[in-house]
């Protein structure tokens, strides 16, 4: 199992959009820890030539993200109230809405890049992929993953072959990782759910979801996960491809919250403006809504930004990645060693 031959149980979650990038992955990977490459939102090609530029920048193992298509029905007429609710918001930055249209984000093409490149891990957000689909990547050579928010997501999961879970709690930075897109939204915190999904499965689990620390490591390690993923962390890293805007923000002691208005998808991020001003109203329609604010979040206001981030935003702080990566595995050892001194037999 590749992530026993890890030296650091630490995963940098896959950021699309930009944060994620080939030196992020490979700096993560190279420090002892499993780094990641976001497939979402790019051309097959465009994943392509990530992973062979990380290849070229580490010879360890690294993994690629890919979205699973969102069959969820939309509402037609509630995602045009909202086209027309934003019309003013295009006017107020002078750009043009995006045409709020369904797509699969390139997945066939996506599945046969990280099938022929034979990437060592390969991860999936907003559902389960077919059983078929995870037999030919564990043909290939791939470890699967499957992202989950609750028990019956994990039962789900491994039924289809998944050979690693990754526990998403309602603490973590950007999309839920749910298989649905239907109100309500699980709110399950990271280690009740760790505990409903390990009592449910046996596959090993990957925790994410506000951790921000070696002690937060520790913390799920001794719940149950084989490593702990973090993106929050490494969004100030020299090697992630943040915007500018998102890290200043970053360091700011702002709460967050879960909105659709950004992706017609619930995702937590800082509270700003746009977010505020309009949650209430954004339909459950992705990636319809994505598309539609596309212009909008690109127009350098970061009271209209998409500001993604986890609860714990405010420890994130300017780090080579692998520093960060040696630092969360130390921190975790010292604090499983500091317990059993507390608590000897």
């Amino acid at each position: 199992m590749i992530l026993d031959e890890l030296t650091q149980p630490v995963v940098q979650a896959p950021m699309a959009g930009g944060p994620s990038t080939p030196e992020l992955a490979a700096a993560v990977s190279g420090a002892g820890g499993l780094g990641f490459l976001a497939a979402g939102y790019l051309t097959a090609d465009a994943v392509r030539a990530q992973v062979r530029a990380t290849r070229e920048l580490t010879g360890e193992p690294f993994g690629v993200n890919v979205f699973v298509p969102d069959t969820s029905p939309v509402d037609g007429e509630a995602l045009a109230r909202y086209r027309d609710r934003l019309a003013g918001e295009a006017r107020r930055y002078g750009v043009v809405l995006g045409e709020p249209a369904d797509d699969d984000d390139a997945w066939a093409g996506k599945l046969a890049v990280v099938r022929e490149e034979r990437v060592p891990v390969v991860s999936f957000t907003f559902g389960c992929p077919d059983p078929t689909v995870l037999a030919e990547l564990r043909a290939a050579g791939c470890t699967t993953v499957v992202t989950v928010t609750s028990a019956g997501e994990a039962l789900t999961a491994v039924a289809a072959g998944a050979d690693v879970l990754c526990v998403q709690g309602a603490e973590a930075g950007a999309h839920r990782g749910t298989f649905g897109n239907a109100d309500p939204v699980d709110d399950t915190a990271l280690l009740p759910l760790l505990r409903k999904v390990s009592a449910a499965v046996s596959v090993p689990l990957i925790a994410a979801g506000g951790l921000s620390g070696g002690r937060d490591v520790a913390a799920v390690l001794v719940a149950g996960a084989r490593a702990a993923q973090l993106g929050t962390m490494f969004l100030p890293c020299p090697e992630a491809g943040t915007n500018p805007l998102h890290r200043t923000a970053l360091a700011g002691e702002g709460r967050t919250a879960v909105t659709r208005a950004f992706s017609g998808r619930p995702a937590r991020g800082l509270v700003n403006r746009f977010l505020t001003e309009h949650s209430d109203a954004a339909p459950a329609a992705y990636p319809h809504v994505h598309h539609l604010t596309k212009g909008l979040r690109r127009a350098g206001d970061p009271e209209a930004m998409s500001l993604w981030a986890g609860q714990a935003h405010e420890f994130a702080r300017e780090l080579p990645a692998a520093d960060l990566v040696r630092e969360l595995g130390a921190g975790a050892r010292a604090a499983l060693a500091e317990t059993a001194l507390r608590w000897p037999n």
